[in-house]
């Protein structure tokens, strides 16, 4: 929920004439994802962003259950999902439900001149673990890093790029709006002063590039679970001009300071970002308890009503055993879950962690595909005894 933010050339007014050099009129577009109710922008596009030369017939890429057995302890194995060149078939999707779609993509390219991606459906939270790049969108270019949330509204037109063939990203995608936390704001929409970040630590679009081309453009949009490829006869980024508070932006879990105490602190003070029925936490390092009597480690405890997904990044946990990078693991509501055996006695005493992971605390229960499947550790279930 970044603020108001305007790049290149609009008019004074909004809805009135705005002309080009030669006199005919610049295509006005607006851009929302919740109607007119809520944030948006308006795009100055040099040519009508409607004129379609074909469509084609859409391709099934709904995820599918591959199993009902919900309730039990997982673990994945991320980094086992092999590298695509295709940016869009690169993406597997391991967990699921009507709420949010969790996805794991190893591209070693990016989208080529001619092809771009719009997902119709769902906001993409595109966390980077590995490689870096550029995200190319209407609004301008957006580089991003190892650590980076790339966060992209839903119907976004976007191109991604990697500087190498080595990438690594955890996506989630939301069928609601990504926000901040409404404890974290004003009721103006300022960050307040307890958020663990500010409007500072926001990277906004820049370097606005106007495309002023004519030809074959495919535009590949998800929507409902069907892809279907569009062609465009303009280049879809030809905008001189957009202002307002919908767009893509960058948060980086680097810049996420952590909220800590005297006693072990519960999971919702990491969380980052939130959503319908699930929410996006941050854990990152941090000094651990300093009540003289502190046990670090978390309890154990009962999530009755929410399932919960940790993708490990880097560093050591504390609480878990055998932890790889890349390794998700999935704590399903209806049973407990707590640290391994010999890791609470050992966190006594320690001052910090450097942990870094993305947690998704659902609300709903998630479905497994035949990705998460093929990547699962099945003795996982059984590293509490």
């Amino acid at each position: 929920m970044p603020h108001y933010h305007k790049l290149g050339e609009i008019p004074h007014k909004r809805h009135t004439q705005f002309r080009k050099p030669d006199g005919t009129l610049y295509s006005e577009q607006l851009f929302s994802t919740e109607g007119f109710s809520s944030n948006s922008s308006l795009l100055y596009h040099l040519h009508p962003p409607t004129k379609i030369l074909k469509a084609e017939e859409p391709i099934d890429v709904a995820p599918v259950a591959a199993t009902s057995n919900i309730l039990k302890h997982r673990s994945f194995k991320g980094f086992k999902v092999a590298p695509d060149a295709d940016y869009i078939k690169s993406r597997k999707t391991v967990l699921f439900n009507n709420d949010v779609h969790l996805t794991l993509a190893a591209p070693t390219k990016g989208l080529t001149e001619n092809i771009f991606y719009k997902n119709a459906d769902t906001d993409e939270v595109l966390f980077i673990h590995e490689g870096k790049g550029v995200l190319k969108t209407q609004y301008g270019i957006l580089p991003f890093s190892y650590g980076d949330y790339v966060v992209v509204p839903r119907g976004t037109i976007y191109q991604i790029s990697f500087e190498s063939e080595n990438n690594r990203l955890f996506i989630i995608e939301s069928f609601s709006p990504v926000t901040f936390p409404k404890r974290y704001l004003s009721k103006y929409g300022q960050l307040l002063e307890h958020a663990p970040f500010c409007e500072r630590d926001i990277r906004k679009p820049q370097d606005l590039e106007t495309y002023d081309l004519q030809g074959e453009f495919l535009i590949q949009v998800k929507k409902k679970g069907l892809l279907y490829p569009i062609w465009y006869g303009h280049h879809p980024f030809d905008v001189i001009g957009w202002d307002g508070c919908e767009y893509p932006y960058i948060l980086s879990i680097h810049d996420f300071e952590p909220i800590t105490g005297r006693v072990h602190q519960p999971p919702p003070v990491h969380q980052t970002f939130d959503a319908h029925n699930f929410v996006i936490c941050s854990f990152v390092p941090r000094l651990f308890d300093y009540h003289p009597l502190a046990i670090p480690a978390p309890y154990n405890h009962s999530n009755i009503d929410s399932d919960e997904v940790l993708y490990y990044v880097d560093g050591d946990f504390m609480s878990r055993k055998h932890v790889e990078r890349g390794m998700i693991t999935l704590h399903p509501s209806g049973i407990p879950h707590g640290p391994h055996p010999g890791t609470v006695e050992k966190s006594i005493g320690a001052a910090e962690t450097k942990e870094l992971a993305v947690m998704v605390d659902t609300f709903h229960p998630l479905k497994l595909t035949t990705d998460a499947i093929n990547i699962e550790d099945d003795d996982y279930v059984y590293s509490w005894m």
